[in-house]
């Protein structure tokens, strides 16, 4: 099949730009019913790592407005066998009575009268499969069958939305993956940047963007700086430097001056991704105090060490750097009674003494409660 500009323009280019849409795919879809001049579209997505309570994504397309053309009753037609999910097979094209039942005349009758109140006497059905994830495009004529060019379009797509298809799966773990790995950071306190040679910015994460003056500079240096004083600034792009030019591989620690007492570590970026993926010089990290929510730390300590509730609060109140009187007072018990309760703390949780629990808790998964 010869491929034509307009094939580019209307389905190649947003089958790549589809991998980052919201929802996805929407303008294919949008131009698939042009092309194919459909009147109703459905496309569902089904991920293979999900859960098995997890419905399948049903995202609905009309060639006019949606209160003219109604939305495919998908669940109506899985009902009555017409959305065979994983029975079909990947990329290739069905037609309407491809998918009919001829083996049960009763069948036949019941799913013909309702793809007639469904409004779907003509129909294309695609399934394409990428190992992690399945797509189903269902297209919808009212007046006459479908012509040669509308299928020939949908088997063009097929290896190419398959591909994409992947892609878009592969997107989404890595998006889960950084989302744990910043919520962690975040409940930490901690902010990341990374670092050109120069010191420019080339990647911050929301925790830093929050903590640090960031301007961005199109005049006498393009690109995101740090706004620090000079004399900080430039222990900052040394070190971006000396690590750039392996001349050292030691962290780096700067204050930041001001009423935070904010320091910024900096060390070699160790993280290298293939090309052409981002290259940072530098990993420059910060880290502003910050103290889990009392309940549900008191919660994760209790559970791990098996203490009382009134153990656990003065626990995690010793944690956050009280000393024993501190902690009871904010408990409302005597520094008698607070003593008390330590030793049988220190003993629970294997404790050499104040020091230790506090090594233990702050070491353990407390923090992140």
């Amino acid at each position: 099949m010869a491929y034509l500009p307009a094939d580019s323009r209307e389905l190649f280019l947003p089958l790549i730009e589809g991998i980052f849409e919201i929802p996805p795919w929407h303008t294919l879809m949008h131009n698939l019913l042009v092309r194919t001049q459909a009147q109703r579209g459905l496309l569902m997505l089904k991920i293979a790592n999900t859960m098995q309570t997890q419905e399948p994504n049903i995202l609905h397309f009309a060639a006019r407005q949606p209160a003219v053309n109604r939305p495919i009753d998908a669940a109506r037609l899985s009902g009555l066998g017409l959305l065979p999910s994983e029975q079909l097979r990947p990329e290739r094209v069905y037609g309407l009575d491809e998918m009919l039942d001829f083996s049960d005349p009763a069948q036949t009758a019941r799913q013909r009268e309702a793809l007639k109140e469904l409004g779907i006497p003509y129909g294309r059905w695609l399934r394409v499969s990428a190992g992690a994830a399945d797509a189903w495009v269902i297209l919808a004529r009212e007046r006459e069958d479908f012509s040669s060019a509308a299928g020939a379009a949908l088997f063009t797509i097929a290896p190419l939305l398959a591909n994409a298809l992947q892609a878009r799966v592969k997107l989404a773990e890595q998006q889960l993956q950084a989302q744990m790995a910043q919520s962690t950071l975040t409940k930490l306190g901690i902010g990341q940047l990374a670092l050109d040679r120069d010191g420019r910015i080339m990647v911050a994460d929301a925790q830093a963007e929050a903590m640090l003056p960031i301007a961005e500079d199109l005049n006498t240096r393009p690109g995101r700086h740090l706004r620090f004083a000079p004399e900080v600034l430039r222990r900052i792009e040394e070190a971006c430097a000396a690590f750039a030019q392996g001349k050292s591989n030691a962290p780096v620690v700067v204050p930041l001056g001001g009423q935070d007492q904010l320091f910024m570590l900096l060390h070699p970026a160790d993280s290298i991704l293939s090309a052409p993926g981002l290259s940072p010089a530098v990993i420059a990290t910060v880290r502003a105090p910050r103290n889990p929510e009392p309940q549900r730390a008191n919660a994760v300590i209790k559970a791990i060490h098996g203490l009382s509730e009134r153990e656990a609060a003065l626990s995690a109140c010793l944690m956050r750097g009280d000393n024993i009187v501190q902690a009871g007072a904010n408990l409302h018990l005597t520094p008698e009674t607070a003593r008390n309760y330590s030793k049988r703390i220190y003993s629970k949780t294997g404790s050499k003494g104040h020091a230790d629990l506090v090594r233990r808790l702050q070491q353990g998964l407390a923090p992140l409660a």
